[in-house]
């Protein structure tokens, strides 16, 4: 058993959402922290000494994903509003909408080299959108239920969703197709992610249960049974050797993916425990819950300085061909269930810091903010080019200049005004009807390729009979 000092640690609490928090995320650095909430906002945290929050305002309905770019110079973030946004994170607000979906985001996602983002739908598709031009690039169609998740591999090259039809599917990014397709007929996945070297996939059930799946053999590697009520997150460690899970039972566990087995029991959350997310570097994580809480943790178990591993999985990401050769190890691929030997963390015997004073919220606006009392020390200002392509779609959320230190803000003519709110009114009708002729288009090309295999077996019957 591990001792007291290599346990992980609460940190702290945050509380400012008002709802239920359904995403967590750190930047690169690990300095910041954002979240998105069914209380319609985004909030990010700046983990300093003198710790401020900042909300976000411009979604019309609850956020349902959230994350930083690789860079931490944007965040994306999904929404029940069908839209998926994209903002830099400063103290401007700017945002743009990226509109193409039918019915409520259920996830985003950034590839590893921060130019595109995968979404996933209700409207039952996956979305893949150019993080530069911020444009719809194609969407991916097989899924027969609403889409929970979709993510990136390591190198770009494949994603990996999970969908409420029971199915994990496995695409190829380059020809556009599903190449691989996992079944569980116990339940559908409430959440699916890559390891670090891209070889696993790891899936989080409705049916309380964990899964590892080696995409190159197709095979199921590991199967945990340890939380009592459905998983709804997981997230890998940066060293692929540990696996943290969070589930609507009110506990976060940590999995040793190399021994097969539950290493701890983290208690804190009152009720569901809804996210959760290792830092870049793996000596924090964050995760979210139903009762409106984020907690910050401190790594401790694995002191292991993991940067040369970092660099090697970045190298491997952009040379090296499929199939990856670095993997874990599983010592069996059979059922592990809860063991008596996991440690129980409760932050509320262990730690005396739980009533925190919380951070100051400062609300920011995606349509124009002040910030008279924000250091611009706290949200740094990224090159202003970084949305400059968005100015096209800026008339959805008005003027989208920031007043700041008493810089006026200049208008434009409501007649003017309005001739660009309905073209981008006609714009947006378009690429709704696009996505739905993509669909047909999609349907029809099954069906054809349905009566060409059953053509072709009606010749064979033929040729047989004379």
């Amino acid at each position: 058993m591990a001792s007291a000092l290599e346990d992980p640690v609460l940190i702290r609490p945050f509380r400012g959402h008002r709802a239920a928090v359904t995403g967590v995320a750190f930047n690169a650095e690990a300095s910041g922290l954002a979240t998105s909430s069914l209380d319609r906002f985004l909030m990010v945290w700046k983990l300093k000494t003198q710790c401020r929050a900042y909300k976000f305002v411009g979604h019309a309905e609850a956020v349902t994903s959230v994350q930083f770019s690789p860079d931490g110079q944007l965040l994306a973030s999904a929404s029940q509003d069908r839209t998926v946004r994209l903002w830099i994170p400063c103290i401007h607000g700017e945002s743009s909408v990226l509109k193409g979906h039918t019915a409520s985001v259920r996830s985003v996602s950034f590839s590893h080299d921060g130019h595109f983002l995968v979404s996933a739908s209700n409207d039952k598709s996956i979305k893949i959108w150019s993080v530069r031009h911020q444009r719809l690039l194609f969407s991916l169609f097989q899924h027969t239920h609403w889409v929970r998740c979709a993510k990136f591999s390591p190198d770009g090259r494949l994603i990996a969703s999970c969908s409420e039809d029971k199915s994990v599917k496995i695409w190829d990014t380059r020809n556009k197709t599903c190449i691989d397709s996992f079944l569980d007929y116990g339940g559908f996945s409430n959440f699916v992610d890559f390891n670090p070297s891209g070889t696993c996939i790891a899936s989080a059930g409705s049916n309380h249960t964990v899964k590892l799946w080696d995409i190159r053999m197709n095979k199921l590697l590991q199967h945990y049974k340890v939380h009592r009520a459905g998983v709804n997150c997981v997230s890998f460690h940066p060293s692929g050797n540990y696996l943290i899970t969070a589930s609507t039972d009110g506990t976060l566990k940590i999995l040793d993916l190399l021994e097969g087995r539950l290493i701890y029991t983290l208690h804190g959350h009152k009720g569901p425990v809804l996210s959760v997310a290792f830092s870049k570097g793996g000596e924090k994580f964050a995760s979210g819950g139903a009762d409106a809480q984020v907690l910050l943790w401190k790594t401790n178990f694995d002191s292991f300085d993991y940067k040369e591993v970092l660099k090697h999985h970045i190298r491997r990401t952009h040379i090296d061909d499929p199939p990856h050769l670095l993997d874990i190890y599983p010592r069996s691929p059979h059922l592990h269930d809860e063991k008596p030997q996991s440690v129980e963390v409760n932050p509320t015997f262990d730690v005396t810091n739980t009533q925190t004073p919380d951070p100051p919220v400062i609300e920011i606006s995606s349509s124009f903010s002040t910030a008279d009392d924000v250091s611009s020390e706290d949200l740094q200002y990224p090159p202003a080019s970084v949305l400059a392509t968005s100015s096209k779609r800026k008339t959805e959320n008005g003027s989208e200049s920031a007043v700041c230190n008493g810089d006026t803000q200049t208008g434009i003519s409501p007649s003017l005004g309005n001739a660009l709110e309905h073209i981008v009114e006609q714009l947006d009708v378009l690429t709704l009807t696009i996505s739905i002729l993509e669909q047909r288009l999609t349907l029809t090309e099954d069906k054809l390729k349905e009566c060409l295999e059953n053509q072709q077996k009606m010749l064979l019957q033929g040729r047989q009979e004379e």
